[in-house]
């Protein structure tokens, strides 16, 4: 197996890409009603930075962003949604070779794959590894983190489906496929 290494553009997103997950986690975040539980646009900012850069990248600004932006504004890191984050950018980072984005389409095709992978990926994450972790780890009541996590979980398919996708399209438009630039002749 092939190692690749992280380019400087791939380090860069990657700070980037955190501190914008800190930020959007912290303020652009609307309350569920459910204890600890919001609907976070940082999800559907991480869905195009996975697409975009790829599963490591999409894995290390969901793990440092999320970690970072528990342990900024509540005290300390709740490793078990954390390490959700990180699964949840590397799996949708995975589509990325996919969709190439960078060849500027993002059609139906795209569309429905990149969907159903956010979904299931984030079904699997929300509403089965972070409850039994936070069970495991954190000795929480049963019932408490599968609400938490099937509404985290929803939340985040809509917020990823909805404003992931829309970002999505916008960025494969400023792509140019390849063979599409014509040569312009000069007189």
């Amino acid at each position: 197996m092939k190692m690749q290494k992280l380019t400087t553009k791939t380090i860069v997103a990657i700070g980037i890409g955190t501190a914008v997950f800190v930020i959007l986690g912290r303020f652009v975040a609307l309350p569920t009603g459910i204890p600890n539980t919001t609907i976070e646009t940082s999800y559907a900012f991480l869905a195009l930075m996975a697409v975009i850069f790829g599963p490591v990248a999409g894995g290390l600004i969901g793990l440092i962003g999320h970690a970072l932006k528990d342990a900024i504004f509540y005290g300390s890191p709740w490793w078990s949604w954390v390490l959700v984050s990180g699964i949840i950018g590397i799996f949708i980072g995975l589509l990325s070779k996919r969709i190439n984005i960078e060849e500027g389409s993002f059609g139906l095709k795209q569309i429905i794959s990149f969907n159903l992978v956010q979904v299931i990926v984030q079904a699997i994450g929300w509403v089965l590894i972070a409850p039994l972790l936070d069970i495991l780890i954190y000795a929480e009541p049963v019932n408490k983190v599968f609400v938490q996590g099937l509404v985290a979980g929803v939340a985040n398919m809509v917020t990823i489906g909805l404003i992931g996708t829309f970002l999505l399209i916008m960025y494969a438009k400023t792509r140019t496929a390849s063979g599409t630039l014509e040569k312009e002749e000069t007189f």
